[in-house]
This record gives C-alpha cells, structure tokens and sequence, in this order.
C-alpha cells in the first residue's frame, strides 16, 4: 500500500498574523473529517506583512479554493482584490475570499452574518445603544449589523478620529446609563493575556447591560466576568465565528 500523502484537490486557508491558534483550521479540519471530503485541506497562511499576500496566492494557485482573513489584515487585503462585494464594499473589511474560476479574487464579509445572528437572540426593548471597543476590520462588520438593527451606536477608540468616536476616559456613569450593549472588538483579553480587560468603569454596569466579546479563548473573558459579576447578560465570539464560518463555505462553494 502506498502511504505517501497526496496533495489537496481543494486548498483553503486563513489569512493572518500569528494565527498558530486559529479557531478556522480547526473547524474546517473537523468539518473535512466528519463529512468525509477527502480531497479537502485548511491550513494557516501566516505573514508578518500584508505585502507578501500574492506570493501566498501565486504559490498555492493551482490548488486554492478559498481564504478567511483574520487580524489584523481584513481592512489592508483589500487592495490586492479584483472584485469586492458590494456589502463587504460598504462595510469597508473583508473577511472571505473566493477564487473566481478566471484565477480572480473576490471579497466578501461574512463577519456581519455572524454577529448578527449570533447577537439577535439575545436582544431586549431597552437595548437600543450600544458602545463598539475597538475600531480594526471586525468593528466595521459590527457597526454594518447595528445599522441593520437601527441601534445607535459609538466607536470607541483610544485616539478619536471623528465624532463617531468616543475615548476611553469618555465612558461615564451616565453614558453606561444609556449605552446597554458593550462589544469588545479588541484584542485585549485574549489567551495567553487573559488577565487583561478593556479600560472600563465595571463598577457601573448593571443586570440591564449585554457584553458580547468578539474573543472565544478563553470563553470568559476578563471583560465577560466583570459583567457577569454585575448580572449582565454575557456572550463570547465562538458561536460567531461558527456562523461566519459556515457562511465561508457556502460562498466558496456556490
């Protein structure tokens, strides 16, 4: 019998910087196992600068089906593109991308797809503003849903750029007052610095607020615990990211 791996019909893969950890690679690999396609691969395609990008496209051009872009390079890809959708377009991140027949890149956002639906469930009468920590690629698609869902909404930003940006320092009691959804778009908290959380005031939140983190590991963040201490409702990324995921696949195979 001949042991002698064989190359991938169909390559897929994230697009990052220091992705060792990816929650991607493992959750197409499980998918290849489990349904069995065989001629499947998902591997990591981790660069220290958004310029070597075509070298990753040029080397893997025969096989590629397909990309997910990760931090910090959801904005910066997109020049590289031929095509971008026109919501990924208006969002101004691109999260997925298809390998046109014609060897064509095409952009799209399914980070939307994902908050949105991951976040609807939860939603009550009085969440009707809400705060955005963070203001990379993922905070765009964030500000894309809340549109959608007519809730108002702030950046916030340790330098502001605009008025739709508010400092840190900005965050009062009175503001928290108003402003019941807080989603952590930064990476602050995440593993292996998991005792780091959003500069906040916590003291001021209440049963009445919903904290949705964007990170998955670990699945309670340092910003989660403050609001579950305080009886806020809590949510971390992972289902997201499953659901954007999925929305990848039925893209690259559509």
């Amino acid at each position: 019998m001949d042991n002698k791996e064989e190359k991938a019909d169909r390559l897929f893969g994230l697009l990052g910087k220091d992705i060792s950890y990816s929650f991607s690679r493992g959750y197409f690999s499980e998918k290849f196992k489990k349904e069995n396609l065989e001629n499947c691969e998902y591997t990591n395609f981790d660069i220290a600068k958004i310029e070597n990008f075509p070298k990753i496209i040029s080397e893997n051009l025969n096989g590629i089906s397909g990309i997910n872009v990760t931090i910090p390079y959801k904005e910066e890809v997109m020049q590289f593109l031929n095509e971008i959708d026109p919501e990924a377009k208006e969002i101004g991140a691109v999260n997925t991308i298809k390998i046109l027949q014609n060897n064509k890149l095409k952009g799209f956002n399914t980070d939307v797809y994902g908050f949105e639906n991951s976040l609807k469930p939860l939603l009550k009468k009085h969440h009707k503003k809400a705060l955005i920590l963070g203001t990379g690629g993922a905070s765009k698609a964030v500000a894309y849903a809340f549109k959608k869902l007519e809730i108002d909404f702030y950046f916030v930003s340790r330098k502001p750029k605009n008025k739709t940006q508010i400092s840190y320092e900005e965050i009062t009691e009175k503001l928290l007052s108003e402003y019941h959804i807080l989603i952590n778009c930064s990476p602050v908290g995440t593993f292996p610095n998991i005792e780091e959380s959003p500069n906040i005031p916590y003291q001021f939140l209440s049963k009445e607020h919903l904290l949705f983190d964007l990170i998955y590991n670990p699945s309670e963040t340092a910003f989660l615990l403050e609001g579950k201490k305080r009886g806020a409702t809590i949510k971390n990324g992972y289902e997201m990211l499953e659901l954007q995921a999925q929305k990848s696949w039925e893209i690259w195979n559509s």
